[in-house]
């Protein structure tokens, strides 16, 4: 056996070790000065600065489009209704122009204006609440006017007074009902 067998260097005892770097033998470009540092340290942060204040400016374009989306959905919601009513209208103005002294056609006129009215309602996805007489009393649908002696089972329906309309399943106006009275 040899001597550096015997006897391992540094080098070999601890091989993941960088090897030594001779100060003077190293490129003197590699090695940057301290104000070389600062200044590269300024440009990143010039750079890092400019990146957020890009994505800042987007994430603040980006709400003041969302804003003015929901401003204009707001303001033309209705334009689908108001186009399935413009005919409905327009029955109307025929009705009403007409000199027509014959009650049953004007009545029959009023029908099918009453018709035109209600597929606008379903268009718009508008229902009407319209309970039977007899109908258990649902506060969530109905309003109760008055309670009433009657033969019926006590919180039903006795009539109804004035119809009520949900839109998409929200009450837009409850039914004014009067409803049985307790015995």
């Amino acid at each position: 056996m040899t001597q550096e067998n015997q006897n391992p260097t540094s080098e070999q005892e601890n091989p993941t070790a960088a090897p030594a770097v001779n100060e003077s033998s190293a490129d003197p470009a590699a090695v940057k000065t301290p104000e070389q540092e600062i200044a590269e340290l300024h440009q990143k942060i010039g750079e890092l600065q400019d990146n957020f204040l890009r994505a800042k400016a987007e994430g603040e374009n980006i709400r003041r489009r969302a804003v003015e989306d929901i401003a204009k959905a707001h303001k033309f919601a209705i334009e689908s209704f108001a186009e399935h009513l413009v005919p409905v209208t327009d029955s109307l103005y025929a009705a009403l122009s007409t000199d027509a002294g014959d009650a049953k056609a004007f009545k029959e006129g009023l029908e099918i204006t009453l018709k035109q009215l209600l597929s606008a309602f379903e268009k718009g996805r508008m229902t009407e609440i319209n309970p039977a007489v007899g109908d258990k009393f649902d506060p969530h649908h109905h309003q109760a006017i008055a309670s009433v002696p009657s033969e019926q089972e006590p919180n039903t329906v006795v009539s109804v007074l004035q119809r009520g309309y949900t839109v998409a399943d929200r009450v837009l106006r409850p039914a004014l009902v009067t409803v049985s009275a307790p015995k």
